[in-house]
């Protein structure tokens, strides 16, 4: 009986070392946040994200504080999902999107940005 208890409180424990353990791997990313800087754009109402590699993310989330930084850079940190096509086009030219848990206003204009020919 004395074992008993001595494992159970042991096992005890080490979950609890464990749980705690999870959440400071997870604010390092490795949980699906991802910190993306980038062009913001607003197209028919949706909010994209461009970075300086030319891969464009939907944004997703509490967007309506983002108008006024339209056609600025800025750092959007926040949970990346899947390409969506729901647009009717293929996945293939679809964009991930990217769940807004904050943003930082970096600069008024994009660098990088490319002019159009």
């Amino acid at each position: 009986m004395r074992h008993l208890v001595l494992f159970s409180v042991l096992l005890l424990g080490v979950s609890w070392a464990a749980a705690q353990t999870s959440p400071s791997q997870g604010a390092g990313g490795s949980a699906g946040q991802q910190t993306v800087k980038g062009c913001l754009s607003n197209s028919g109402g949706n909010y994209m994200l461009t970075d300086k590699n030319g891969k464009t993310f939907q944004l997703t989330g509490d967007t309506a504080k983002l108008t006024e930084h339209v056609g600025h850079e800025i750092k959007v940190t926040g949970t990346v999902g899947s390409a969506s096509a729901s647009n009717g086009g293929s996945m293939d030219q679809a964009s991930p999107t990217l769940e807004v848990s904050t943003f930082k206003h970096i600069a008024k204009t994009c660098e990088g940005a490319s002019p159009s020919h």
